[in-house]
């Protein structure tokens, strides 16, 4: 961060996502407060201790070379886990975690500390490398609101009479007319930012790459309920020519027939909603795997889009310049997509015209993350940063896709243009969708 930091405005940031954390956790009763929703994470308790641990170790122990709150709990919350089956989560977590009492005077004691060195100690120190260009605090304040997306995947997985959601629905024009495919012309795509160019970047994001995109076409919309229906009929989880030889080995093993958040019931196809089942919306993007989306692209004669590709659609411009957002270079807000937690669900695709590219191209930023067909990798001039070195260098295995966009539970401070977000092809529990391309 330059020179300019404004610690008020910091800890408002800092005070707001403690405040979001709280309501969060509140809706989980003490019986479910150390279940596992998702076999592949660990429980909830884990994360209400993780986002107090994870700012102290961050900013007091690496940042300011203090000694914490309490060493077992920090070395206990330090970070969670992305194991590729429940076997090896089984084998990564443990059986015994402190009770909810314990871990929230833990918090209270956390936040303490991290309020006192927002408010009163240097946030910027050429002697720490943590501390370079403020990095430690904005890391911190940009972390607590990713696992808040992270916990309502986990939420979404936990049974309706196990937690206390109250409604948070969005009320959205009709859609207009499908542009169906667009063709976007041969120009540059800018993948990345420069480190001197945001204020704050996960090291995935350095350094700036600009690459040449051949033409191509794209849809204007995600791919929805209602299209994948038609490929779950023609038995689409039946055939192995649709499929990758790992993802076609997942389906086989894991016995899936269709999308995780779709139910068959009575003979009808019903959407698992965070506060129970509703009738199988058509017009919602459907939210798969990326093994799912590629099987489905395929049996369309089509293709995934790459990252560039992405790129280009979203902030590509007829005049040759790229735009800070797919609409413009307006910060985002309610006009533009489906984004910062203004809704437990997605809404029909194309809701949001304001929120489309120059090129006609809708919602490429909320109301689901967009699965990609790039493997997650190091952009050139890539180096681990010093207040989270295993962030990403971990996950550069040929293992994870990248996915581009937003979903209705990405903090609006996350929706740049530079961020990258990424998960294994099989991990059906994100809130992502995808789009067709070829050419």
């Amino acid at each position: 961060m330059s020179t300019g930091i404004d610690r008020s405005a910091l800890l408002e940031r800092f005070e707001r996502n403690r405040a979001r954390s709280r309501e969060l956790f509140s809706m989980i009763p003490d019986a479910s407060y150390q279940q596992r929703p998702i076999p592949l994470r660990h429980p909830i308790v884990f994360y209400d201790g993780h986002l107090p641990a994870f700012s102290v170790n961050t900013l007091a122990k690496k940042g300011h070379g203090l000694e914490g709150v309490d060493a077992a709990l920090e070395e206990l919350f330090e970070r969670g886990i992305d194991p590729g089956s429940p076997n090896e989560a089984d084998a990564a977590t443990i059986t015994r975690w402190p009770s909810r009492e314990a871990v929230a005077e833990y918090g209270c004691t956390a936040d303490a500390l991290v309020r006192r060195l927002l408010a009163e100690a240097p946030l910027q120190r050429r002697d720490r490398p943590a501390m370079i260009r403020g990095e430690a605090a904005c890391n911190i304040l940009e972390h607590e609101p990713m696992h808040h997306e992270t916990l309502l995947y986990i939420f979404h997985a936990l049974d309706p009479s196990r937690k206390q959601m109250p409604p948070r629905e969005l009320a959205t024009a009709r859609p207009g007319p499908d542009r169906g495919m667009i063709a976007i012309p041969p120009g540059r795509a800018r993948l990345g930012a420069a480190r001197d160019e945001i204020p704050f970047g996960w090291d995935n994001e350095f350094e700036a790459l600009e690459i040449d995109v051949g033409a191509f076409e794209i849809a204007a919309r995600n791919v929805t309920n209602g299209d994948y229906l038609e490929f779950v009929g023609a038995g689409g989880y039946r055939d192995a020519k649709w499929w990758t030889e790992e993802g076609w080995r997942w389906v086989r093993e894991s016995g899936v027939e269709h999308p995780h958040f779709w139910i068959r019931r009575d003979g009808a196809w019903r959407w698992r909603g965070m506060r129970g089942e509703i009738d199988l919306p058509a017009g919602w993007p459907v939210w798969v795997t990326h093994a799912e989306a590629a099987a489905y692209a395929k049996w369309k004669g089509l293709r995934l889009p790459t990252e560039a590709e992405y790129h280009r659609a979203a902030y590509g411009d007829p005049s040759g310049k790229e735009r800070l957002h797919p609409w413009g270079d307006d910060e985002p807000d309610e006009r533009h997509g489906n984004f910062d937690f203004r809704s437990w669900d997605p809404v029909a695709a194309g809701s949001f015209p304001e929120g489309a590219s120059a090129w006609g191209v809708d919602d490429l930023v909320g109301n689901g993350w967009e699965w990609t067909s790039t493997p997650f990798a190091p952009l050139p001039g890539f180096r681990p940063m010093a207040s989270y070195p295993q962030y990403s260098a971990e996950f550069f295995d040929g293992a994870h896709y990248v996915l581009k966009g937003a979903s209705p539970a990405t903090s609006r401070e996350l929706v740049r243009r530079s961020f990258r977000n990424w998960f294994r092809p099989a991990y059906p529990w994100v809130w992502a969708s995808f789009r067709c391309a070829r050419g």
